[in-house]
């Protein structure tokens, strides 16, 4: 059995809301729920969501397949770096950032020096589960998404760990896992 997380009052989160003087910058593996959970974090606190997959590849041109597929993943995290970097600059919001992104030192250090780090973390059948409703993960293409992801998420732990907030996804409603996030910020604040 699962104890939820209270949530904060109205108030407590106007509060909350008002002590956030930099980006909440919501990292971890693909499909832990970074962009969906990170807009309901923007609506509730009142300040902007930026996806950064999203904004490069509105600078781009281009998916994030394609910039794979054409420039390769070096190509790739240079212009994910350069573009959080743009965003981090905006003052408090919330950004949803790629799966690989706080893998990369120079991109990890910028976001533990201008914002806030919050690790999603979720088990590896919750993410097999996610992956499953959409077919545009560069990384899962050609091989068992299972071992994939596995792999995957053993090598980046200790990235994501570097994070100050560690919180957990799991199958249930993402309402808990914002629950556990605001308290998660305000107990760092």
């Amino acid at each position: 059995m699962t104890i939820e997380t209270p949530s904060l009052t109205d108030t407590e989160i106007k509060i909350l809301a008002a002590r956030v003087d930099r980006p909440l910058v919501l990292v971890g593996m693909m499909a832990v729920g970074k962009s969906t959970v990170g807009r309901k974090i923007a609506q509730l606190l009142d300040l902007p969501f930026a996806d950064a997959d999203d904004e490069i590849e509105q600078a781009a041109q281009m998916s994030v397949s394609e910039i794979f597929e054409k420039f390769g993943e070096e190509h790739f995290r240079d212009g994910e770096r350069r573009v959080i970097a743009r965003l981090l600059e905006r003052g408090p919001s919330v950004l949803a950032t790629g799966g690989g992104a706080f893998v990369q030192p120079d991109t990890r250090a910028l976001i533990l020096d201008r914002g806030i780090a919050i690790w999603l973390d979720s088990e590896v059948d919750t993410l097999i589960e996610r992956v499953g409703r959409k077919d545009n993960r560069p990384l899962l293409r050609g091989g068992d998404r299972r071992e994939i992801l596995a792999r995957l998420k053993v090598e980046r732990e200790p990235s994501y760990a570097q994070a100050p907030i560690k919180i957990m996804s799991d199958a249930g409603p993402h309402g808990e896992t914002v629950n556990r996030i605001l308290w998660g910020i305000s107990e760092w604040l």
